[in-house]
């Protein structure tokens, strides 16, 4: 069967196209800074959001149009496989992301639960070898099943913890089987809604626990070469997360001792979540040399919750991809499309409609970082702004050539401090030269 009938597969077609069903600005084979744009992305598709929302929301029932759904949840999973790769094929991206429970139902028990993902993830190995698309990462949901109603590696109950440790053994074996690089974890909830009833040391302790028996787990069966992502969020679903941002979830990494096996998954709403910018936190992540792989989407400024929207802030996107651009690219991490179509936009071909605007959107981004590096125009700004460190007392600072004593002897006799005018209204401006 054929899920999208009347879409043929999307090319490139110039930014004067008129075709809604083509790229305007993304030409994957086009080298950018002298490797295929393609490459500098990795592109990666949602299974969750694009094939598994149902378009409901806390107000209303679902509402998105779907012609793989039916009344058997194993024959609706096989159907999904199916219309995700047409999907995949179609849109022309070669990876793709999934929750155990995206692609197959639980059932009645645990024992059921991996009987039905073996029987799907035979579906989903047919499809990539018979198409090439690959997988960039998979997870599992530790946060759905009303038994993770504590949280799951921080559950006050060990029973759960065990299951809990179950799902990610068979993850890590079904990264094996697929040829994963990466292996994502994600603390829906890992948290805490107040410190009444938590012991928080002894939670942050099991949660160690078991990255570490993940890490021994993979090196048992051979897949020692699998990058653990950990992903940061603020809030939702608990009050308090463990893995509030970056700087957060880095601290918790070098605490535990994980920092060689581990890197961050990154996604920019839930940096607004925590108050920050999406390349704010690429950038904390660069600085430990854990930024891994991205998560795009946006959230909206004038809602507190995570909207997952698609990305098409140019701003926003180009500052990423300046960050990934410094970051010598993502590999083996990529850009997954963690965003959902609105519930307005209900209809099967809004899938591709959205996927092409976020796919334009960063590569519009990527030329503009491109020509900001190029250029140097981050790279001149902060040379001339840190200009005093180049000579005399700046250079014996950062050369750790002196002490309080002689610095105070030095301040003491210059009183002619200046400071310098950042000029930040006039930098703006011509960012915006180079993003439009």
């Amino acid at each position: 069967m054929t899920y999208f009938p009347h879409i043929e597969k999307i090319k490139y077609e110039g930014k004067e196209s008129t075709n809604p069903f083509a790229f305007r600005h993304y030409n994957p084979e086009e080298e950018v800074l002298g490797k295929p744009m393609k490459d500098h992305m990795r592109f990666a598709i949602a299974y969750w959001h694009s094939f598994v929302n149902e378009g409901n929301d806390p107000f209303g029932k679902g509402v998105n149009q779907r012609t793989w759904l039916t009344e058997d949840p194993m024959e609706t999973a096989k159907n999904r496989v199916e219309a995700a790769f047409e999907f995949f094929e179609k849109l022309g991206v070669e990876y793709f992301c999934f929750h155990d429970m995206d692609v197959a139902p639980f059932g009645n028990s645990l024992a059921e639960f991996f009987a039905n993902l073996d029987e799907i993830v035979d579906l989903i190995e047919q499809k990539m070898q018979e198409t090439g698309i690959k997988l960039l990462w998979n997870t599992a949901d530790r946060h759905t099943n009303p038994i993770y109603v504590n949280g799951a590696a921080s559950s006050n109950n060990a029973d759960v913890y065990a299951v809990s440790a179950a799902q990610v053994k068979k993850g890590i074996d079904i990264s094996k089987r697929l040829g994963g690089k990466n292996f994502v974890f994600w603390g829906g909830r890992e948290g805490y809604e107040t410190l009444l009833n938590t012991d928080m040391p002894f939670e942050e302790e099991n949660i160690a626990r078991l990255y570490k028996m993940a890490i021994d787990y993979s090196n048992e069966i051979g897949h020692g070469e699998l990058t653990f992502l950990l992903e940061p969020k603020p809030k939702e679903p608990m009050k308090h997360q463990y893995d509030f941002d970056a700087a957060t979830s880095m601290a918790f990494l070098q605490k535990y001792g994980l920092t060689d096996r581990f890197k961050l998954n990154l996604e920019a709403n839930h940096a607004t979540l925590a108050g920050h910018t999406f390349e704010h936190e690429m950038a904390v992540a660069r600085s430990y040399n854990a930024l891994g792989s991205l998560d795009a989407n946006q959230g909206d400024m004038l809602l507190g919750w995570d909207t997952d929207e698609f990305p098409t802030d140019l701003y926003t996107v180009t500052l990423a991809m300046y960050e990934v651009l410094e970051n010598g690219g993502l590999e083996p991490g990529g850009i997954n499309f963690d965003a959902k179509v609105r519930r307005t936009s209900f209809e099967m071909d809004d899938l591709f409609l959205a996927h092409i605007a976020g796919m334009d959107t960063f590569a519009r981004g990527l030329k503009a970082a491109a020509r900001l590096k190029e250029e140097r125009f981050f790279d001149q700004i902060k040379e001339e702004r840190y200009a005093s460190y180049q000579e005399g007392i700046g250079l014996e600072i950062i050369n750790d050539q002196t002490d309080l004593k002689k610095l105070s002897e030095y301040a003491l006799n210059h009183n002619d401090v200046e400071n310098k005018s950042s000029h930040i209204e006039y930098v703006k401006a011509k960012l915006n030269d180079y993003i439009y």
